[in-house]
């Protein structure tokens, strides 16, 4: 899953974009609100993460630009903890409100829910066909015996299952899974899909020719 975090402080920023990192998502940062608006309007991301107070344009205006057009699931991150800016923010769009300072277990589980609803699943546990994918552990199961899975094969796995029955082309895969700084060779994707199925048996990603790939009947 692929997030972005628009953040001025430079330490908070690196510190977060490495915590989400080590959680296995894919991270792009943005500094100032002008250069996050920009991304947020470009690439498609599984969840926003947005500052208020930035320079450029202030977190408000992101947002209201933002859902003018698109509907990405934004969580507000802010040390601005009165009841007028949280109702402030959830009118103008934003998907939740998380105060500083916070718990990083906190922030997981709040971006953990925003990507669930945005894929209508109420539980961290995906079954699919004896193949067991926990959203919460990062960990997959094939008759209640794991199966180990690269960080990357397990992101398209994931995706592909919280797509269920759904052909996701692998520009889309692409974009979700890695970041804008990667330079992966163009069958990178084709590569771990073989590598899954080799894992867990032909049928548990199938191609649609010239399409892309689905998980489902």
């Amino acid at each position: 899953m692929r997030l972005l975090l628009i953040e001025d402080e430079p330490n908070l920023s690196h510190t977060l974009s490495r915590a989400l990192r080590e959680e296995s998502y894919v991270v792009d940062t943005a500094e100032d609100g002008e250069s996050g608006l920009y991304h947020a309007m470009n690439w498609d991301y599984d969840v926003i993460i947005l500052d208020i107070m930035l320079p450029k344009l202030n977190g408000w205006q992101v947002l209201e630009a933002l859902r003018q057009t698109k509907q990405t699931p934004v969580l507000m991150l802010t040390a601005l903890n009165n009841t007028a800016n949280r109702v402030k923010g959830l009118d103008t769009g934003a998907d939740d409100y998380l105060i500083k300072p916070f718990d990083l277990s906190e922030l997981f589980a709040r971006i953990r829910a925003l990507i669930r609803r945005v894929h209508g699943q109420a539980r961290e546990v995906i079954e699919l066909n004896g193949v067991t994918v926990n959203t919460l552990a990062r960990k997959v199961f094939q008759d209640q015996c794991e199966v180990e899975l690269t960080a990357r094969e397990y992101g398209i796995l994931e995706y592909l299952a919280r797509r269920y029955s759904h052909t996701v082309s692998r520009a889309e895969l692409f974009e979700h899974l890695f970041d804008e700084h990667d330079d992966a060779y163009s069958n990178v994707i084709d590569v771990h899909v073989s590598a899954i199925r080799k894992k867990l048996g032909q049928q548990m990603i199938k191609t649609r020719r010239g399409l892309g790939y689905f998980v489902g009947e």
